[in-house]
């Protein structure tokens, strides 16, 4: 397929033809870039610690927040010279 390079403002854009979004799934965003001379568009990487608040607050609601060490006292601390 062929696609005209057009004019925007003060650069240079192509439109993708809907068929092609709907077929990668892309909507708002995409992840934009060159391998091997060529221009690579694919679905954006999930960022980082997405949905880590979200499970955070569900272990906290289900009570399953407990420290897996266990607390660190400080009582050797007073000997500690700086």
């Amino acid at each position: 397929m062929h696609i005209a390079i057009r004019p925007f403002g003060n650069s240079r854009g192509i439109v993708i033809p809907k068929p092609l979004l709907i077929q990668l799934g892309l909507e708002d965003e995409a992840e934009v870039s060159i391998e091997n001379d060529a221009l690579v568009i694919r679905k954006p990487a999930q960022a980082a610690r997405a949905g880590w608040s979200e499970a955070a607050k569900a272990l906290a609601q289900a009570h399953d927040d407990v420290l897996e060490m266990g607390d660190f006292g400080n009582e050797a601390d007073k000997d500690m010279k700086w």
